[in-house]
């Protein structure tokens, strides 16, 4: 049967499992928005190509399935620039479809043509340029299993407007062939070997959790390989919720803002299990003194990533839960008793420096206000942040005992994800509470999408913690630069104002009597709420490794009487 390009391309979404996309039409792309009125897509109108992106990479996090996003040429496909990049740090499984002006204009600079492939190379797994209506069906196949497989990562189909609208015979291929594409999935026995044998010997080990492990879909791995080598687990920002915060073995997260115990256990560890992460200069402080003393075993899908920071003794090369799955047979049970007990009075002397163990002085923190929402969801929520202080203080304060409940931008640091990425967690998860934490400026970049939320009734609480700066900026123009605030203030507008105009229903704390029940308005009323936290202002996140410090060389918390 004959169809055209842009009815095979929604054949093909259909069949992939896709039954909602996010975008914004235009010209070269409005074909493909016709021929959606024929299929079971749901097409969420969002009012930014940004948003968009952002919310196919909150969709694709929530759910483990592909994001997709839809634009048009020219400004409408740039406009993705920024969430591809985002997702492609992130490793994040999304399909971008842009449309693009007829394959016999491309050259001559007709309107809105731009070379998105050419952009985007870098920041994808891979991308294509459709030309013809005849490449669609193989194309669309190829590109969802590229994004999903493997370690996942965006992929951009450029659609030329004369591929939408030729007709061809449709047929669907089953199969996927790519001979030059090979994840690899077991490592050798001789590698796992060689591990057993660090493992072995090893008397102060530690686990380092990343995104890897929720990618894999191997928490059950880690936690049985944690409790048979009872072994500690420190997580990276986007491996919270890989092994449930009140599991003894959990040391919370590592790196530049992690929690103290947690980097003095790394540097003091004589064996680094590195699980699906890539040692990112966040998580390691200065490399010529991380963890000086510690044999280092990666296991990594993407052989890319091995060596390319730190160098490891034994690296694994493949899925983490097959990997994980071959090895556990493999091991002993071992006695980490002492080893655990000393990381526990560090961990004591930590509880004396948090904000939580301050005595009660009238005044609304960040920190407060996030352990309230805690305590009144029972961390059961679906969390969005945006990128700033108020995303660390959720990781430390909110504590994940789920994976996939934490929807942030890790690697990229993307202001303005937050919003947007929840609006894509609630369409994947409608019977869950989702709730955006964001700061006064995050929050500011995509705004807009409020609007989104209200035309499409998203069943989500906004969090805004407003103390008038773009604070992290602003916290190390206070460490480093003498408290020369260059340009870090920010206005804004009445958010409840906004709020209200949007109709959305919306209330302002200013002390912390008001946040108990401002989060309960928030949870009992239907539909998006925005709760405005006027917060201290010059409030900092502690611990924090200075850039180029050791990871154990921290500034930390004073300890208040």
């Amino acid at each position: 049967m004959k169809k055209t390009g842009a009815e095979i391309l929604m054949e093909c979404l259909v069949r992939e499992g896709v039954d909602t996309v996010f975008g914004y039409p235009g010209g070269a792309i409005m074909p493909v928005h016709d021929a959606m009125l024929k299929y079971p897509v749901h097409h969420v109108l969002t009012r930014h190509e940004q948003g968009a992106a952002h919310a196919a990479d909150g969709y694709a996090r929530a759910s483990g399935k592909v994001g997709v996003a839809l634009a048009t040429s020219g400004p409408g496909a740039t406009n993705l620039v920024t969430g591809i990049a985002t997702a492609k740090m992130d490793s994040s499984p999304i399909v971008c479809i842009t449309g693009q002006v007829h394959a016999h204009l491309i050259g001559g600079d007709a309107f809105q043509e731009t070379d998105v492939t050419g952009i985007t190379l870098p920041i994808t797994k891979h991308n294509y340029l459709v030309t013809r209506a005849d490449q669609v069906a193989q194309v669309v196949r190829e590109a969802f299993h590229i994004a999903r497989s493997g370690r996942p990562g965006p992929v951009l189909i450029d659609f030329c407007k004369n591929a939408q609208l030729e007709e061809v015979e449709f047929e669907y291929p089953e199969e996927v062939s790519l001979p030059g594409y090979r994840p690899p999935q077991h490592a050798p026995l001789t590698d796992l070997e060689q591990a057993v044998r660090l493992i072995e010997q090893a008397e102060r080990p530690v686990i380092l959790a990343g995104n890897g492990v929720l990618m894999s879909g191997a928490m059950k791995e880690l936690q049985m390989f944690a409790v048979k080598t009872q072994t500690p687990v420190a997580m990276t920002l986007l491996g919270l919720g890989a092994l449930p915060a009140s599991n003894p073995l959990s040391l919370g997260m590592m790196g530049m803002h992690g929690e103290a115990y947690c980097n003095q256990a790394i540097q003091k560890a004589d064996l680094l299990l590195a699980f699906g992460m890539r040692f990112d200069d966040r998580v390691t402080g200065n490399l010529r003194t991380y963890a000086p003393r510690a044999r280092k075993i990666h296991v990594e899908i993407d052989p890319t990533e091995i060596h390319k920071n730190v160098h490891v003794d034994v690296p694994l090369i493949g899925d983490l839960k097959t990997i994980l799955t071959d090895m556990i047979p493999l091991l002993d049970e071992y006695d980490h008793s002492s080893w655990l007990d000393e990381i526990a009075e560090w961990k004591t002397e930590t509880e004396k420096r948090s904000i939580m163990s301050w005595p009660d002085d009238g005044k609304l923190y960040t920190a407060h206000a996030i352990r309230a929402l805690w305590n009144a969801t029972g961390g059961d929520a679906i969390l969005a942040t945006g990128v700033g202080q108020h995303q660390m203080w959720a990781a430390q304060y909110y504590h994940f005992e789920q994976p996939y409940h934490l929807i942030t931008s890790g690697g990229a640091g993307t202001m303005g994800f937050g919003l947007p990425a929840a609006i894509g967690a609630w369409f994947a998860h409608k019977d869950r509470e989702v709730w955006l934490i964001d700061g006064d400026g995050s929050f500011q970049m995509t705004q807009a999408e409020l609007s989104t939320a209200v035309q499409e009734g998203a069943n989500i609480k906004v969090a805004i913690m407003n103390n008038g700066f773009l604070g992290m900026v602003r916290q190390w123009q206070e460490f480093f630069f003498d408290k020369r605030y260059a340009a870090t203030p920010i206005t804004g507008p009445d958010f409840v104002k906004i709020a209200d105009a949007h109709g959305i229903p919306a209330k302002r704390v200013t002390d912390p009597d008001g946040v108990f029940d401002a989060i309960e308005f928030a949870h009992q009323t239907p539909g998006p709420v925005i709760i405005e936290f006027q917060v201290e202002q010059e409030e900092a996140v502690y611990p924090m490794v200075p850039a180029g410090a050791d990871l154990d060389d921290m500034l930390r918390r004073p300890i208040r009487q």
